[in-house]
């Protein structure tokens, strides 16, 4: 297996050679971020901005150029501050200052190391060294459950707070403490045990990654993050990058949200992190050029390897230490006071510029032909990032006597910014990224109706194989929002309903008993709104399991696998029976 046994170095004169990022491609869209990862959004429209007139994906490619190239973070590191109001720049200077400054790597790592332990997280483990190991056999059963680990968390992450799914990891791979006993579970066992967390589908791709991996990988998960991207159901780019860089020691960046937040604000890179794709290829292409430059950190120098031959827990604790960077001091409205890198940072440098620049100054502008500034920033608009920053001004979590932000620079041996000059660069910082502006959220209301035999059985139907809440089971619904169903009056409601349950029971007689109220509840694009009706049958016949939705009668409805929604639901009807 890959990853497994260190590659023999060559010793050469040379020194090593850092292995280029590969060409990136265009990340696949997905759910808006949770709070803990994301910078949210403006409630109110934003206006129009001025748009970038030429920003194609030939910006990419000049970007993995400057990458590429010998010399650019060299030449990158002497650009001045780009400031306001014309931040006039090359491509170039977006070159990550953290390249050229492994002691700035360095500080970040340490620093991560220094903090890691703050929060809880079970997840995190001392990485598995494969020159440790005496037993291929023992080793690979320890990897095999590693990557199974890092993999459960990932995929619980996503769209989910680090507090909320502490739990859930820990009962999980108390249940199914490895890949096979995952695939060995049965897929309502699989969803009851993922209930509260949201989104089910993740549960449903991992139970059917699970047996893939056991049927075809004999329960290891590749190594290389391409293929598992490639091979495993539901792992994207990021969680391939996180299982191959955390599990497997391998040189794979992980780009979530906060890091789009940080490595903006590192490379002076003002877009929009979630809709741009030049913006965001672009970012993805500089934490790979960083993961590999810190693969290579303490490698000797005689010995020409490349990153990708290289096997040790760099890669992964960078990944983790720019998603803890950006959860806890790069946030929406940064704490710049306590970040170990702002020696690097663009953003900081051109806040701090600003701090100290005089009225109507703009240093820091570049003379260059038109051709070589920058066309994927986007401009500056004082007036609306004014307002935006005012909207987000909160108190910093962390304050020292005085007022000032806590710093870290005793422990990095830097001198602390003046309070003024803090906040300047911290307002200047929130401009990075660009905020997207947040979506309507559509409102649907629904039927819920609950039927109880004379045997206190309840009939439930399970959802769609795709779609909301695939898989789930629920008490019988029917939409409310299209065609003749839209309705607010509570006694067209109440037709409806009847229409739909005899309907439903092939014209079986029962008995209306009434609406028992209407449950609100929000997910990422819907604000839904089920209106919960009651219905007893008479007798115990299995009228209604047939036809669409694999109806049954349940003695334990609390036992199914339902939605937190219309769990809720159950709950008034438990009340009303």
């Amino acid at each position: 297996m890959r990853g497994q046994t260190r590659t023999a170095t060559r010793r050469r004169s040379s020194r090593v050679r850092p292995t280029p990022p590969s060409p990136s491609p265009s990340p696949s869209p997905s759910p808006s971020p949770s709070p803990s990862l994301s910078g949210g959004s403006d409630s109110e429209p934003r206006p129009a901005k001025r748009r970038k007139t030429t920003t194609t994906t030939s910006s990419s490619a000049a970007y993995r150029a400057i990458l590429h190239s010998s010399s650019s973070s060299s030449s990158s590191s002497s650009l001045p501050p780009s400031l306001p109001p014309l931040r006039r720049h090359t491509l170039s200077y977006h070159s990550p200052l953290l390249l050229s400054s492994a002691p700035s790597r360095a500080s970040l790592l340490s620093w991560f190391d220094s903090v890691s332990h703050a929060r809880s997280m079970p997840w995190r483990k001392p990485f598995l060294d494969p020159s440790a190991s005496a037993s291929p056999t023992a080793l690979r059963d320890a990897l095999a459950r590693r990557a199974y680990e890092v993999w459960i968390s990932e995929v619980m992450l996503q769209q989910t707070r680090v507090a909320v799914v502490v739990d859930y990891f820990t009962r999980w791979t108390a249940r199914w403490p490895t890949v096979h006993a995952l695939a060995a579970a049965s897929p309502d066992d699989v969803l009851a045990a993922w209930r509260g967390l949201g989104y089910y589908s993740r549960a449903t791709r991992l139970h059917a990654a699970a047996r893939l991996v056991v049927a075809d990988m004999d329960g290891l998960l590749p190594s290389d993050p391409a293929e598992l991207a490639a091979k495993i159901p539901g792992v994207g780019r990021y969680t391939a990058g996180a299982v191959a860089s955390i599990a497997f020691g391998r040189p794979a960046a992980m780009v979530d949200g906060n890091v789009l937040r940080v490595l903006s604000r590192q490379l002076g890179l003002r877009g929009d992190v979630k809709k741009d794709r030049v913006v965001v290829d672009m970012i993805w292409d500089a934490a790979e050029a960083l993961v590999n430059a810190v693969a290579l950190d303490g490698e000797e120098e005689e010995a020409e390897v490349t990153a990708e031959e290289t096997r040790s827990d760099r890669p992964g604790r960078w990944g983790q230490a720019l998603m803890e960077l950006g959860s806890t001091v790069c946030a929406p409205r940064p704490r710049c006071g306590e970040c170990p890198v702002t020696e690097t940072c663009r953003a900081y440098a051109e806040g701090r510029a600003l701090g100290t620049s005089k009225p109507g100054r703009q240093a820091g502008d570049v003379v260059a032909d038109m051709e070589d500034l920058c066309t994927v920033c986007e401009p500056l608009d004082d007036i609306q990032d004014q307002q935006q920053q005012q909207q987000q001004q909160q108190p910093p979590a962390t304050t020292i006597k005085g007022g000032k932000q806590a710093t870290l620079s005793p422990f990095f041996g830097k001198p602390a910014p003046a309070k003024l000059d803090i906040e300047a660069i911290v307002q200047h910082a929130q401009r990075f990224p660009v905020k997207s502006i947040r979506k309507a959220v559509r409102e649907e209301s629904t039927l819920v109706c609950a039927v109880v035999r004379d045997d206190g059985r309840f009939l439930v139907r399970k959802r769609p194989a795709k779609g909301l809440l695939a898989g789930l089971w629920e008490l019988p619904s029917a939409a409310l929002d299209h065609g003749p169903r839209r309705t607010t009056d509570a006694s067209r409601r109440s037709q409806l309903a009847r229409d739909f349950v005899a309907e439903m029971l092939q014209g079986e007689e029962v008995e209306h008993v009434g609406e028992l109220g209407s449950v609100p509840w929000l997910f990422s694009h819907i604000k839904l709104t089920m209106h919960v009706h009651l219905f007893r049958m008479e007798g115990t016949g299995d009228v209604g399991v047939g036809g669409p939705g694999k109806g049954r009668w349940s003695d334990d409805v609390d036992g199914e696998s339902m939605g937190t929604g219309m769990r809720k639901c159950w709950d008034l009807v438990k009340v009303a029976v």
